[in-house]
């Protein structure tokens, strides 16, 4: 029996001024055998909190065959290993164990518990990191863009050291994007890190059996800022602990509740500012001011390249008969005259570039994020209808054109149908397709058949900003055509 330590002192004080043991236990409400252990005690030094092991009569007997089956168990599948209720079962049954199951249970835990494969690699260290270091990761968040819910990445940067946090909303994990987000970074930054820690899940590159296999973007990226990479090993966010912790803090201070906004671009703008605030009131693992400390960071960086990255990765891809390209899922139109031709595509995180064999461009289309959607740039038809002008009638171009303008093209002769369009084709070529819509509906509504020159000059106007109605005398234009065609002639 342990008695409080005040009644131990209380015995050792009595039986130090002699009073008699017998009187001490009546007094203290304690056995004689207490007082005679804690008087005679020579050390009471205090002594570790260890439970002393009892003996086990009903299982000590059949240890030895127990842990026969356990130690053979290591070997085999982890399902098809030995259960307690199995031991038990077999125990009964083979060597006729007339005790409890739950002493089986408990024998079994201490065993497994003892003998659990540890090493001394097992464990967590706590990591210094240098000034200059930078932790990357992505994390998930949902957001509303434009009124449409979506499910986003959150490309996040810490600086260790400082603990400085920084975030850009993406809409991928792929290669381009992330080269395109720490960019991003990097120019708020002001400063290129001198080392990146990276995630082995990430788009930049693998490590497996300790061999980096890293993606070419990702390496023409580090080469062009001249930064190093370090990536750790699989399932062990504890290697990057702080951008781990960076993730969840900032998706509950920034993006809680679920944010609603216009574009990406006010999307990023408003994280910004968020890291902004949270930088200028954070504190260091040492407890010091993170805007202080930062600057120890910024000096170990390196400046950035005069010439920003071009977060670009160029696929070739094979247009089918309708001149379109599959890239990540989703079709991309260069135009009917682009059929069956092998394109160079560069992809980016905003848009799909296509080129010809001999680097000329082809068409310049936003890149989509959904799944199986056809982009195109309506103004890529356009010269195909100028060859076969009665497909207008039939053709997908009708719905990114005003119904004005439909209905005026529709009322048009064949050779009147080729006019317009290929006024359009060569004004859309400089002002963009929806201003030289306007420009040609506005002709129209002048009581005028649109040709190259007038709607050229009218697009060019709309594209300016000017509006085309307000009473333009479009006969001016016709006659600065016919000038402007004298002069080459």
């Amino acid at each position: 029996m342990t008695v409080p330590l005040d009644t131990q002192q209380d015995i050792r004080e009595m039986d130090a001024r002699g009073i008699p043991r017998a009187r001490i236990s009546r007094q203290l409400g304690v056995s004689r055998n207490t007082v005679a252990r804690y008087a005679d005690m020579q050390d009471m030094s205090p002594r570790a909190p260890i439970s002393e092991m009892r003996p086990h009569p009903a299982t000590d007997t059949h240890a030895a065959w127990i842990d026969s089956i356990l130690e053979a168990d290591l070997g085999a599948p982890r399902k098809q290993r030995h259960t307690a209720r199995r031991i038990f079962d077999r125990l009964v049954d083979e060597r006729g164990y007339g005790g409890s199951y739950s002493s089986v249970c408990r024998y079994v835990a201490r065993w497994r518990k003892e003998n659990e494969r540890t090493s001394p690699r097992d464990g967590y260290l706590e990591l210094e990191w240098s000034p200059g270091t930078a932790q990357v990761d992505f994390g998930n968040f949902r957001c509303k863009i434009a009124g449409a819910a979506r499910d986003m990445k959150l490309l996040v940067l810490t600086l260790p050291h400082s603990n400085a946090r920084f975030c850009r909303a993406m809409f991928s994990e792929r290669s381009e994007c992330l080269c395109e987000g720490l960019r991003r970074i990097f120019d708020g930054i002001g400063r290129t890190p001198a080392l990146l820690v990276l995630d082995n899940a990430t788009e930049a590159g693998r490590m497996v059996r300790g061999k980096v296999t890293e993606s070419t973007l990702f390496s023409q990226f580090r080469a062009h800022y001249r930064c190093a990479s370090r990536y750790c090993n699989p399932y062990s966010g504890n290697e990057k602990g702080s951008v781990e912790n960076a993730v969840g803090f900032l998706r509950r201070n920034l993006l809680v509740p679920q944010p609603s906004v216009g574009s990406l671009g006010e999307l990023n703008s408003m994280l910004r500012a968020g890291c902004e605030r949270i930088n200028a009131r954070s504190r260091n693992g040492e407890g010091r001011p993170t805007p202080r400390v930062l600057a120890e960071d910024l000096a170990a960086m390196s400046a950035l390249p005069g010439v920003a990255f071009d977060s670009v990765r160029w696929v070739k891809a094979k247009s089918d008969k309708r001149g379109c390209v599959e890239i990540c899922g989703n079709s991309y139109c260069a135009g009917p005259a682009w059929h069956n031709r092998e394109l160079v595509c560069g992809v980016r995180p905003g848009s799909i570039e296509m080129l010809d064999e001999h680097g000329r461009k082809v068409a310049l289309l936003q890149r989509s994020w959904g799944e199986g959607e056809v982009m195109r740039n309506p103004a890529s038809l356009i010269p195909a209808l100028v060859a076969r002008p009665r497909a207008f009638g039939e053709s997908t171009i009708r719905q990114d054109m005003p119904e004005a303008l439909v209905s005026a093209i529709e009322r048009c002769d064949k050779a009147g149908r080729r006019q317009v369009l290929r006024a359009i084709s060569r004004a859309a070529a400089r002002s963009g397709f929806d201003a030289a819509c306007r420009a040609a509906e506005g002709i129209f509504e002048s009581g005028r058949m649109p040709d190259d020159a007038s709607c050229d000059l009218l697009a060019r106007r709309i594209a300016g900003g000017e509006d085309e109605a307000g009473g333009a005398n479009l006969a001016v234009y016709d006659l600065v055509a016919r000038e402007a065609m004298r002069d080459v002639c």
